[in-house]
């Protein structure tokens, strides 16, 4: 621990914090059994609600928000390569990818397995196939009404048949797997948001008597297990931060993984609730994610841009690097893409003129959300191993993390939610070869400069033994044995 009674330093007529920091490039204290990237959406079928023919109804007009139609038409090839391009360009490595029942069952053990959405769903599986990168298969909602129970909108119902249920999704997977021969898809989910934590919404039987949460991971888990199906379930789940409560847990021996959703930001709010939830997980053996993630306190609604503004990517950083160091397995952040017009704007990139309301010839960043994101994804690869961080202080609002890829490239996370610059002083022991350090930074301000391109900024010689960063205020900064320039893909592997 190095110790610095240094605190503030005079630069230029303003104060300056400073805080060193010691990394420790052999000591390992979590690895990651997931990664980093976002939610990407499958579904396009617009279906009319039809809320006056049921007693339980869905609560708006676009109830299924961002979960749909954010991908360019399945005709527009080039701008699918666009879309795909930009996946590879931000690293992403851990992704959400989401369906919903009546895309491949809309009748009972009635299989359409080409359809234009099923069509969607290859061409994402297809992308993280051919790129390696892990995916969390997500049933948003079942939305047929042969399984739903009466009254209640087949979007809201849970299955009035479990036996139905499971065996769709095993069929489903089956299909997937063992026909298309996709290796890439890592854990299962079989419900959006479900009862159990402060919200939830997609699993109601009305005034019937339902079938409950755990009887359906119950059922599912025996299923799986027939049809020799050997992809872990996730749950449970909930939004938005549900703390743990171990009463709660009544099926952990049919879960493979834990996940749930985070809303409300975790940073300075919701960290006891995570290390309680990582804490549990770990006790089990099985990995803990942050599924979806966001913030809310910024904006929701139709065409409200909190959510793709600086603010938001600083607020998601700050939760990747309060979460990295609990020991979190992987994270989706909502989404890759939106159309923007629902529920907020969400997207990471453009595919969609909310105002025209019709899609885009090419698929652009949003420039604050693109670059904020990318400096969590964009040179983490998955399983990655996060590093000892020690600090002499901790100036507030400013957090810190390490990590080592599996072929051993380094990079430190460090993110400054204050409105003064800090100087960091970097101390790297224990690395095992004197390596070439480069450094990149964003703020908002430098990603709306119209030149802006996510190059290195400053590059620090291999025998230089401490690395001094100036940390922008409201900045996302890394520095990283990766040389990637604007032109290069991102790390997936």
């Amino acid at each position: 621990m190095i110790i610095c009674s240094v605190i503030n330093i005079e630069s230029d007529g303003q104060s300056k914090n400073q805080i060193n920091v010691v990394i420790d490039a052999q000591f390992v204290t979590h690895q990651m059994k997931g990664g980093i990237g976002a939610s990407w959406h499958s579904m396009i079928k617009d279906i009319p609600l039809e809320n006056e023919k049921y007693v339980f109804q869905v609560r708006s007009e676009n109830p299924r928000g961002s979960g749909f139609a954010g991908n360019p038409p399945l005709s527009d090839t080039e701008a699918w390569k666009q879309l795909c391009k930009h996946a590879e360009w931000l690293g992403l490595d851990f992704i959400r990818v989401e369906l919903s029942q009546n895309m491949y069952e809309p009748e009972r053990k009635v299989f359409d397995w080409n359809n234009d959405e099923m069509m969607s769903l290859y061409r994402i599986l297809d992308w993280c196939e051919a790129n390696h990168a892990d995916v969390f298969l997500q049933q948003m909602w079942g939305h047929v009404a042969w399984n739903s129970f009466p009254g209640v909108h087949p979007l809201l119902s849970s299955p009035k048949s479990l036996d139905d249920f499971s065996d769709g999704i095993a069929t489903l997977l089956k299909y997937l797997t063992d026909t298309r021969k996709y290796t890439c898809i890592r854990y299962f989910c079989m419900t959006n948001e479900p009862p159990g934590g402060p919200w939830g919404y997609w699993w109601s039987s009305g005034n019937d008597t339902g079938p409950s949460l755990t009887d359906a991971w119950k059922k599912l888990y025996e299923t799986f297990s027939q049809r020799g199906i050997r992809i872990p379930i996730s749950g449970p789940d909930w939004t938005s931060l549900p703390p743990f409560v171990e009463t709660k847990i009544d099926f952990d021996r049919f879960i493979g993984a834990y996940d749930i959703h985070s809303y409300d930001g975790i940073y300075n709010k919701g960290e006891s609730i995570v290390r309680d939830w990582v804490k549990w997980a770990g006790s089990k053996n099985k990995p803990f994610f942050i599924s979806e993630f966001g913030n809310m306190n910024l904006g929701w609604g139709t065409d409200n841009p909190g959510p793709k503004s600086f603010k938001a990517a600083l607020s998601n950083a700050s939760d990747v690097i309060v979460c990295m160091n609990l020991g979190v397995d992987g994270f989706n952040r909502w989404s890759f893409t939106n159309r923007g017009d629902m529920d907020g704007q969400w997207q990471l990139v453009n595919t969609y003129d909310s105002q025209s309301k019709t899609y885009t010839k090419n698929v652009t960043p949003e420039n604050e959300a693109y670059y904020g994101f990318a400096m969590l994804s964009r040179f983490q690869g998955k399983y990655a191993s996060i590093l000892s961080v020690k600090t002499d202080l901790n100036p507030e609002g400013v957090l810190i993390t390490a990590y080592k890829n599996r072929d051993g490239n380094m990079s430190v996370l460090l993110v400054n939610n204050s409105n003064m610059s800090v100087s960091a002083s970097i101390s790297i022991e224990n690395d095992l070869n004197n390596r070439v350090f480069y450094f990149y930074q964003v703020t908002e301000a430098l990603i709306n400069n119209i030149a802006f391109a996510l190059n290195p900024r400053k590059i620090y010689n291999g025998s230089l033994k401490v690395k001094t960063l100036e940390l922008l205020p409201e900045s996302i900064s890394v520095l990283s044995t990766l040389n990637l320039g604007q032109t290069d893909s991102g790390i997936i592997e």
